[in-house]
């Protein structure tokens, strides 16, 4: 059954399809009579149901339309937010720092894609050998995933960036939820002060550092993990390996 919003989106494209008696100067859906519309419907269902290509032409046209609204959008968010991105003091800078291009990910530890992400984003650094990494802290998945970025968070604090990159790591593997046997479990096989670290997990800073990057995705509309800026581009939700190599050639091209 066509509604009036379908009706009224179609009336120009279909408009030449008309009865006699629907001719006026301008298309005019509401001046209608109630005849005049169900006859005007049934030749809209009858053009659709001989030419159903034109749904799709005018889905693929939509989603398209949306599309470069979106990314535009995304653009000024980026161009808004670039320092706090890139210059925050804490979130740790991986593959080379000099790099021509630099990637932010937001992350959750106990997001599925994220994991699936982590060993393509790892391939991705290590095979370009030009790229810098920025990872934000973004637990948004329960008390489990604040509580890995906790620990994570506290590690950096405590034992620096090497060690963090190797609970991070550790982390993103480990199976079933975080608790303070696993992390304790954890710091003694990565030779790493377990004790120092839970000290430090519930402080100021660590609890600024989750604010302030929760505050950042708020403010650019962030609401998924994992989410990419990839130079000035934002990509929100997974890419696989292909797609970000496509993308940092894109950027490297411009």
């Amino acid at each position: 059954m066509f509604t009036r919003p379908s009706l009224t989106a179609t009336a120009t494209a279909l408009s030449l399809l008309a009865a006699p008696a629907f001719a006026q100067d301008s298309f005019d859906f509401d001046a209608m009579t109630e005849d005049q519309r169900a006859a005007f419907g049934a030749q809209v269902r009858a053009y659709l149901m001989e030419n159903p290509q034109v749904i799709m032409d005018a889905v693929a046209a939509l989603e398209q339309q949306q599309a470069a609204q979106q990314a535009a959008a995304d653009d000024s968010l980026v161009s808004d937010n670039l320092d706090r991105l890139l210059n925050d003091g804490y979130s740790r800078v991986g593959g080379n720092p000099e790099g021509d291009v630099t990637v932010v990910e937001f992350m959750d530890y106990r997001c599925g894609y994220c994991r699936k992400a982590q060993p393509e984003v790892d391939e991705l650094i290590a095979a370009d050998g030009n790229i810098r990494l920025i990872v934000k802290e973004f637990p948004i998945l329960g008390e489990a995933s604040v509580l890995s970025s906790k620990f994570a968070i506290a590690t950096q604090i405590v034992a620096g960036d090497e060690a963090y990159k190797a609970v991070h790591d550790a982390l993103i593997a480990l199976e079933g939820a975080p608790g303070e046997p696993q992390l304790s479990r954890m710091a003694t096989t990565l030779g790493l002060d377990f004790d120092a670290i839970a000290a430090e997990m519930d402080s100021d800073e660590v609890q600024r550092r989750i604010a302030e990057t929760r505050e950042l995705a708020i403010d650019m509309q962030i609401n998924g993990t994992p989410s990419f800026v990839f130079g000035d581009q934002m990509v929100r939700g997974y890419v696989p390996l292909q797609g970000m190599q496509q993308i940092v050639a894109q950027l490297r091209a411009e």
